[in-house]
């Protein structure tokens, strides 16, 4: 009866150790998601900020093309 205790907690224990080792891909994959993302979201606030920057203040911003 203990050999086959052991054999079980063994078996749980190697179990454990193939999800450990899944679940520490899922996060490394995941944090270099949210790497790629948080530079994607500061480059898009550059450009967002260097559009108004630039642009003149008191301009209208959906003002008619004159073809209408």
């Amino acid at each position: 009866m203990d050999e086959e205790r052991l054999i079980a907690i063994e078996s749980k224990l190697a179990h454990q150790e193939v999800l450990l080792e899944e679940l520490n891909a899922v996060l490394t994959n995941q944090q270099a998601r949210v790497g790629y993302l948080e530079d994607l979201c500061r480059t898009l606030m550059e450009r967002l900020r260097g559009l108004t920057e630039g642009a003149t203040p008191g301009a209208p911003v959906d003002e008619r093309p004159p073809h209408y």
